[in-house]
């Protein structure tokens, strides 16, 4: 199959991996109410089609988190995407610096920020989530800025793991016993190329962030019990005080879906906000991100740069989200399909096809600038 589409790529992603990965990718958390709605709202939106405007020179760079792009899209942090393809987070990095996209690192990735920084020229950002361990927090916060990386993407919406019922089907979690491992490695005899892809040629599987403060092993099993143990379930907007002491670049806050907490974001003198539900994968019934960007975008009232993530699936997709008053979107699933389906090169086509289709959606609805896109795009 030739690719034409975030679809395309997820069922290659669903041919090529076992299916404990590609649940992990495409699942969400419950019966995936929330999940669901990320896409379907975004169709929900219809487009003007306007005619008979010169359209014959279409800018789509603006700049994201302080970055000159070549159009209003990142790569979302996603965790453990070295287990998608071979050292999956560098081979995602140099795809979006060739793009002249944003690349976000997740903190819970295979690669560490040390190794994906040595494999691109142009800066990354980390994500982080705020844990008990504060003296790790630390050592990371200042291992990144040693590295030039100037800005840091908090989530904060995690600070407990929702129920994946996919993930529990499929054994990657819940009970792990005899029949669990059995079943897992039935899955990985099924698919032999990305066993050796990523299985043999992969390696080292770890966490890379979180070796150093692991001397008993950064694996996928002794960091899902040192998260058990550390994810800080009690932060507010105080704790901003002490991020502040420990980091002096840009922070974009991830996870915002209510106008009261993108205000109080603002107050604390966050440089952006990026509306998302986390795929669907945290508090199901929620509403889509998409759904809640006006209202956050209101609240906001351009104290802090405003992005979505969430839903993303095609560039009439991204037009939709500028058009509700986005800067730009965070594009997670879609590369990690991508990647899963295709590599390095997987990434390279999906961002091109988006383009590519941001470009045709821009001239049709009479639009030239990504930067002037307003509300009057869709009825």
């Amino acid at each position: 199959m030739i690719p034409a589409s975030i679809e395309d790529f997820r069922e290659l992603a669903r041919r090529r991996l076992p299916l404990f990965l590609f649940d992990y990718i495409d699942g969400g958390s419950y019966t995936e109410t929330t999940l669901r709605s990320n896409e379907a709202d975004f169709q929900r939106l219809k487009l003007r089609q306007r005619i008979m405007r010169d359209v014959s020179s279409i800018n789509l760079a603006t700049t994201l988190m302080g970055q000159e792009v070549s159009m209003p899209v990142a790569l979302a942090p996603i965790g453990l995407a070295g287990l998608y393809a071979r050292r999956g987070e560098v081979q995602a990095a140099r795809a979006a610096e060739a793009a002249g996209v944003p690349f976000i690192l997740s903190s819970s990735s295979c690669c560490s920020i040390e190794e994906v920084t040595r494999s691109v020229t142009r800066p990354v950002a980390l994500q982080l989530y705020v844990i008990r361990d504060r003296d790790y927090m630390e050592d990371l916060l200042a291992r990144t800025a040693a590295l030039g990386v100037d800005t840091l993407v908090l989530t904060v919406d995690l600070i407990t793991h929702s129920p994946r019922r996919r993930d529990i089907r499929s054994s990657l979690t819940g009970t792990q016993g005899l029949p669990a491992r059995l079943k897992r490695g039935f899955e990985i005899m099924r698919h032999p190329d990305w066993a050796w892809d990523v299985g043999v040629m992969g390696r080292p599987h770890t966490l890379g962030n979180f070796a150093p403060r692991m001397p008993e092993g950064a694996g996928l099993a002794q960091f899902t019990a040192w998260v058990a143990r550390n994810f800080d379930a009690s932060i507010t907007w105080k704790d901003m005080a002490w991020l502040r002491r420990h980091w002096r670049g840009r922070i974009v806050v991830k996870g915002i879906l209510d106008a009261e907490d993108a205000a109080a974001a603002c107050d604390e003198g966050v440089d952006g906000i990026i509306v998302s539900n986390h795929g669907g994968r945290q508090l199901d019934g929620a509403p889509s991100s998409i759904a809640a960007l006006p209202a956050v975008v209101e609240a906001v009232d351009g104290r802090a740069e405003v992005l979505l993530d969430s839903g993303v699936r095609s560039g009439i997709d991204i037009l939709r989200a500028l058009a509700l008053g986005a800067r730009g979107v965070l594009l997670g699933r879609a590369w990690a399909f991508a990647l899963a389906a295709q590599k390095q090169a997987g990434v390279t086509r999906m961002l091109d096809l988006l383009r590519h289709e941001l470009h045709i959606a821009m001239a049709l609805s009479g639009q030239t600038d990504v930067r002037s896109v307003g509300r009057d795009v869709v009825l």
